[in-house]
């Protein structure tokens, strides 16, 4: 069985990323999670293990994914954080590039009230 190259660089990027950060009670992590279909953003206490907040373009029913989905679903979050007492974050991009859709959903949770 061959391993996708693709999968197997994001994963070892992911990694690194991963053992520099860590969500905390005080600042949890935004984590993001891109499909071909759809953009997932979830916000993580790493100490307890819980999450505390989540949004997809699934939920919000829209037929494909772009920056406009990725903003709303950033916003989305961040209202559902603000609405659980968090205002501050560390962003987790889990391996992609900070560009197009992750970038997108990154400043709608700004607009938001989320403060990296």
């Amino acid at each position: 069985m061959s391993t996708n190259v693709k999968t197997s660089r994001r994963s070892r990027i992911k990694m690194g990323i991963r053992k520099n950060l860590e969500g905390t009670t005080v600042r949890p992590r935004l984590s993001v999670f891109r499909s071909n279909k759809a953009i997932y953003a979830q916000i993580i206490d790493d100490s307890k293990g819980h999450t505390i907040a989540s949004a997809s373009s699934a939920d919000l029913e829209k037929a494909k994914l772009n920056k406009e989905t990725s903003k709303t679903v950033g916003k989305k979050v961040a209202e559902k954080a603000l609405a659980s007492g968090i205002n501050e974050i560390v962003f987790d991009r889990n391996g992609y590039l900070y560009h197009g859709n992750v970038k997108a959903l990154a400043e709608g949770a700004r607009e938001g009230g989320l403060k990296f």
